[in-house]
């Protein structure tokens, strides 16, 4: 067979020959079958009818599988007497005429694939009722009850009975027996049809005769076998099928009929061996479970017998050793070695001969539950009889299964390998397997698509790694993924991260002289009590390692986002998202003690490394740890992360809201609870000044600090009566570090943690007086920090214009979480001589922001940020204003008009300004998308005064005016500056496409400017230059960079068009939907996502669809109106929905039911190359490396 592919595999191989059954010879004389009429005599005889049967067997590959062939199969070859009688009376009636095709059902072609294309599907249907699905077809109408499929499968069976029953008459009558079984075989794959007498002895035609029946099974549509049947049995299918045929192989091996008869399993093996090769799914499937069964029974018998015979070998040994042995018992034993030597031998050579003519070809099926149960089976073999399956050549087959393209069975192997490692004694024979297989293991664990597969291949590395064979570089490639974006995958790998942990901490304690060397000094505990070095300090710092070592090699990637423009469009974005490091801590949280006890992590942080050992008693060991135990400032960074990770899950063990709290509590663990609360709370106040003033000076370490005031139970502060200086010196703290940073990412802790402080009434009145300073603080320092400064005057230093952006960062940052109304509009009067009002320097600094040098390479990178903090300033400013004026609508207060006029002259300076910094910009630039964003918000922010209403039904005529007053502010934007938005968007897909290498379809009206030409030629040498230098994780992420901005600008656009501000009137309505609905399937899923929300509800649909329209050109129908004037974007949409409402109306019973659950094959080659070549490609095997895998 080497060398040999499946597809032209010998008879004896496979069964079947081009797709067709092969003949499959016994060595045993049979007698020839006697028939009713001489051969000569017969219409159809054997030697001309059947032999052009064979021929239209292997030449209709493709109708094998789902139709049925010409004519009736069971009138092809009469075979017994009822058959014949039947036959002989059709030739008496005259009737020459050929016999009536069967109509084949509409089908999709199964022979090998040469098109990518889908098959056609019927448009139309006849409305009609479901027909109810049919029920798996298990036994003949014509079949009387005593037949032993109807035994076997009766409730309350006996069936080790019934083997041993069907093994006695096989004793007496093979034939008969032979048939019986072999009938129990086709009702079990839900086959009505049965073979007689006849067909058992004529063992040349069983190709012929299970081609008949296949094709005559084919006719009665069946939808549904027993074995994957999900109705309800008793007793159940699976489980009793499996124990009759361990029963048959247990009784036969009883009585020797398994030795003594050698066509024992010659018979079983030739009918049901080639039926596991049909391209009928039912019998493949039912006849491979069938023969896997009998091969683990098989193995199960064999391995019974190798414990016998050594048992056996050490009495006859022990016998020969006596000084007078028994010559009769030698001789007795001798005789019994010898016949359980030549049995396990005959047993072997059946076992080795199945597994080369079922397992080789049916652990690549195309069908993969049989895949499945190959793997399954394959490895209860190794784990049973080792002697034979736990070799190189077999367990290669598992390898080879790694690269399945299909999960369950990935995952199966991984289960199945999991168990063999974990047994001590197969360590050494697993050392060459795991040398060829372990970088696919490594592989899946850590890129596999499968969440389910990962997990489990982390699990099993982790087993590997326990006997030894696991390299470093793939110990450090399975210890980082405690970084990892799915939750399953850190569970899963958290106590492979601990162990790397524990083996880096039990190094250092080595060198350290060991544990030893400290238990001769003082005690822990009084350790504890003083604040010098403590072990838990040193597995701290080994964790800050390890987590520093792996975050180190994505550092250079996240390096390649540009950090000032990665959330440029998000105005609303005020916390930071929550880091990697606290992540990975809340998965390994459960499993380190040191950082369950965060008290000991917070004194650890807190302690001065310059400080000597401050106790008498302690020596040179003790100095010696507090040297190792320095930390870096990326390590107390890293710390930092974990002490407010820990702090969050520790607070949420104590959470009354949390569901599964609720179902355990009771009065006493609800009292200890609260007491953990304020004592937490208590002891983070306290310490929380500690830190800022030791960290606050790094912005990460900030950053990670103030983050800490957020899971704070301010209540308790008032419920207590806390020192009243406690709460107001914790907001000092925070308004510091506000005014002495000016990164964003401080900015943004520092300001949730005052907009958490307000969420408490009790504390509001202290947090708003604490924030009027800031606000007045930070509109001082805009007034002096010089920018009212004209653009056309003198150019500014590089230090004012970084003064001007932190500052205006720093007002930006304020506006989100507090009104800056009366901030931003104080009178001339209030401010220092000869300033203007705060809201006019903001509208000075745009466009373009402060004036500057032309050589000066600084500050334009200064300005874009400036801008940017500008522009979401304002937008902050026009939301709280019209909050303001909503609020006075619903309190009855009067608007007057100047206020309204001022509001609306503000807006248009601001949308002027906006659009002039648009048409500066060119092309993707990231401040010109931001300005768009920022565009579409103001004008879909006015849009919702249309809305506003007075406070009751009875509106006085001077509430109605102010409300029109209002109402009058509403934007609808121009035909030019639609067109400069959707040039904007233009610039910003095709920069998508371009770093993810999508084709998208340009619109008519797209064609770029001279000048744009020449931006965009500039801008992609840029990119190519950065790209050339970047690793693939950089790459990566400029991609999602520009993902995120094209999906931010059109989900932007999306609002606009929803609230009527866009596309809504003019010659021109619809154009921006139909075009940025254009490459809706181009551009990834989250692109898909964003635009999805122009379409329709399906609730109105199917509101205006006719009634009984269930079909899909009633569908189509009932939405052509609905299309967009793209003949692409309709017949895209048109795709979408058929593919939905077939999803829906996909008939069952018919043969894309049939299809869809896997009852119909795909390709009329079973062992199908394409296939082979999918998994090639999926699991990057080597088809080289692994002949075997296509050379069986």
């Amino acid at each position: 067979m080497n060398g040999v592919s499946d597809r032209t595999a010998t008879p004896s191989e496979d069964g079947l020959v081009n797709g067709s059954f092969a003949t499959r010879r016994s060595g045993r004389v049979v007698r020839k079958p006697q028939f009713l009429v001489p051969e000569s005599q017969e219409p159809n005889s054997r030697g001309g009818g059947k032999r052009k049967r064979s021929e239209q067997i292997e030449g209709d590959d493709d109708d094998e599988n789902h139709g049925s062939d010409e004519g009736s199969s069971l009138t092809s070859a009469p075979e017994s007497d009822d058959e014949a009688d039947l036959k002989d009376i059709n030739w008496k009636g005259g009737n020459t005429k050929k016999t009536p095709k069967v109509p084949k059902a509409k089908k999709a072609k199964t022979g090998t694939l040469k098109t990518s294309t889908l098959p056609l599907r019927t448009k139309t249907k006849k409305p009609a009722a479901r027909t109810a699905r049919a029920a798996p077809r298990a036994s003949n109408a014509s079949r009387t009850s005593d037949g032993l499929y109807d035994k076997v499968f009766t409730n309350k069976a006996d069936v080790d009975g019934l083997a041993e029953e069907w093994v006695s008459r096989y004793d007496r009558n093979h034939t008969e027996a032979t048939r019986d079984l072999v009938n129990l075989v086709l009702n079990a794959s839900g086959c009505e049809l049965e073979v007689t007498v006849h067909d058992i002895e004529d063992q040349d035609n069983v190709t012929g005769k299970l081609g008949d029946l296949q094709d005559e099974y084919q006719t009665q549509k069946v939808t549904e076998y027993p074995l994957i049947s999900r109705t309800k049995r008793k007793p159940p299918f699976r489980a009793t099928l499996e124990h009759f045929f361990r029963g048959v192989i247990e009784a036969a091996h009883a009585s020797s009929t398994l030795y003594k008869d050698s066509t024992f399993i010659e018979n079983i093996q030739l009918w049901i061996a080639t039926m596991s090769s049909s391209s009928i799914r039912p019998f493949r499937h039912t006849a491979t479970f069938i023969l896997l069964t009998i091969m683990s029974a098989l193995c199960e018998t064999a391995a019974e017998m190798t414990e016998n015979l050594a048992t056996t070998s050490r009495q006859l040994e022990g016998e020969k050793k006596k000084a007078r042995r028994n010559k009769e018992r030698v001789a007795a034993l001798e005789k019994k070695v010898s016949e359980g030597n030549d049995k396990y031998e005959s047993l072997e050579n059946v076992i080795r001969d199945i597994f080369d003519t079922v397992f080789v070809h049916r652990y690549r099926d195309v069908d993969p539950k049989i895949r499945v149960e190959c793997v399954q089976a394959l490895g209860h073999w190794i784990l049973t009889l080792p002697d034979v399956f736990f070799d190189g050549s077999y367990l290669r087959y598992l390898g080879w299964v790694l690269s399945d393209t299909y999960a369950p069975t990935r995952l199966e192997v991984l289960k199945q390998l999991n168990t063999l490692y974990q047994k001590k004694e197969n360590v050494g024979g697993l050392r060459t397997f795991t040398e060829r297989f372990r970088p696919r293991i490594v592989e899946m664990a850590t890129r596999d698509v499968d969440l389910t597969v990962r997990p489990l291949a982390v699990e099993l590395l982790g087993v590997i790694r326990s006997v030894g064979l696991l390299e470093p570089d793939d110990i450090d490639a399975v210890g980082k993924l405690i970084f990892d974006a799915e939750v399953r995958v850190r569970k899963a790998v958290v106590e492979f991260f601990v162990e790397n942990v524990d083996d880096l901490y039990q190094a250092k304690l080595e060198e350290l002289g060991g544990e030893e060397a400290f238990e001769d000094e003082q005690d822990e505990d009084d350790i504890e009590a003083t604040n010098n070095p403590k072990l838990s300090w040193l597995k701290l710092k080994c964790l800050a390692e390890m987590l520093e070592a792996y975050d180190a090699q994505d550092e250079d990637a996240s390096n390649g986002v540009d950090d000032a423009t990665k959330n440029a469009t998000d105005a609303l974005n005020v916390r930071e998202p929550e880091s990697c490091f606290s992540l990975a801590t809340k998965a390994f949280y459960e499993f380190i003690p040191e950082v369950r006890d965060w008290e000991v992590l917070t004194s650890y942080l807190l302690h001065d490394h310059s400080e000597g050992v401050t106790h008498a008693s302690i020596s040179g060991s003790r100095e010696a740890l507090k040297e190792v135990c320095r930390l870096s400032d990326r390590e107390e960074i890293i710390l930092l992360e974990v002490l407010n990770a820990a702090v969050r899950v520790r607070l949420a063990e104590f959470d009354p809201k949390d569901a599964e709290n609720k179902k355990t509590k009771t009065k006493k663990t609800a009292k200890a609870s609260s007491e953990a609360q304020e004592t937490t709370a208590l002891q983070l106040a306290r310490l929380i000044p500690q830190l800022l003033s030791k960290f606050g000076a790094i912005p990460a370490a900030a950053s990670a600090v103030l983050r800490l005031e957020h899971v704070l139970n301010l209540d308790i502060f008032q419920q207590l009566r806390q020192d009243s200086t406690t709460f107001p010196a914790l907001l000092d703290d925070i308004n510091k570090q506000f005014v002495s940073h000016s990164h964003q990412s401080v900015l943004a802790e520092a300001s949730a943690a005052l907009l958490h402080a307000l969420s408490y009434e009790d504390l509001h009145e202290v947090t708003e007086s604490k924030l009027q300073r800031l606000w007045d603080d930070t509109i001082s320092s805009l007034c002096r920090s010089g920018a009212d400064v004209r653009p056309d005057s003198e150019p500014v230093t590089t230090d004012v214009a970084r003064e001007v952006a932190d500052t205006m960062r720093r007002l930006s940052s304020l506006a989100a979480i507090s009104d800056c109304v009366d901030a931003l509009e104080q009178s001339p009067s209030a401010l220092a001589a000869g300033t203007k009002p705060p809201l006019q320097l903001l509208l000075g600094l745009l466009p373009s922001g402060l004036p500057a040098e032309p050589d000066d390479e600084d500050l334009p990178a200064i300005n874009d940020e400036l801008v940017l903090s500008t522009m979401k300033s304002l937008l902050f400013y026009f939301m709280w204003k019209l909050r303001r004026l909503q609020q006075s609508v619903t309190d009855g207060r009067f608007v007057h008009q100047p206020d309204i006029d001022h509001l609306r002259e503000h807006r248009d300076e601001y949308v002027s300004r906006l659009g002039q910094l648009i048409r500066d910009r060119s092309g993707a630039d990231p401040l010109r998308i931001s300005a768009t964003g920022f565009f579409l918000d103001v004008h879909t922010l006015f849009a919702t005064v249309r809305q506003l209403a007075g406070k009751s039904s009875d509106v006085t005529p001077a509430e109605t005016e102010c409300i029109e007053r209002i109402r009058s502010l509403a934007l609808v934007m121009s035909p030019e500056n639609q067109k400069l938005v959707i040039s904007v968007y233009t610039a910003a897909e095709k920069g998508f496409a371009k770093k993810s290498g999508r084709k998208v379809e340009p619109a008519e009206d797209d064609a770029p400017t001279d000048d744009e030409l020449e931006s965009e030629s500039e801008d992609d040498d840029d990119d190519d230059d950065e790209d050339k230098g970047a690793g693939t994780r950089q790459r990566e992420k400029r991609g999602l960079v520009f993902e995120q901005r094209l999906c931010e600008i059109t989900g932007k656009i999306v609002l606009a068009i929803l609230a009527g501000v866009l596309d809504a009137t003019g010659p021109q309505k619809g154009k921006i939907k139909e075009r940025i609905t254009r490459n809706r399937a181009r551009l990834g899923r989250n692109f898909k996502e964003v635009v999805a929300y122009l379409d329709e509800p399906k609730s109105k649909r199917a509101a205006r669809k006719p009634v009984g329209a269930k079909t899909k050109k009633a569908g189509k129908q009932a939405k052509s109106t609905e299309r967009v004037a793209s003949e692409d974007t309709a017949a895209q949409d048109e795709d979408e929905e058929e593919d939905e409402e077939a999803h829906e109306e996909v008939e069952e019973g018919g043969e894309e039911d049939l299809r869809n659950r896997e009852l119909v094959a795909d390709d009329d080659n079973i062992d199908d190359e394409d296939h082979e070549s999918h998994r090639d490609e999926a699991g990057h095997s080597n088809a080289e490396e692994e002949d075997g895998i296509l050379g069986d």
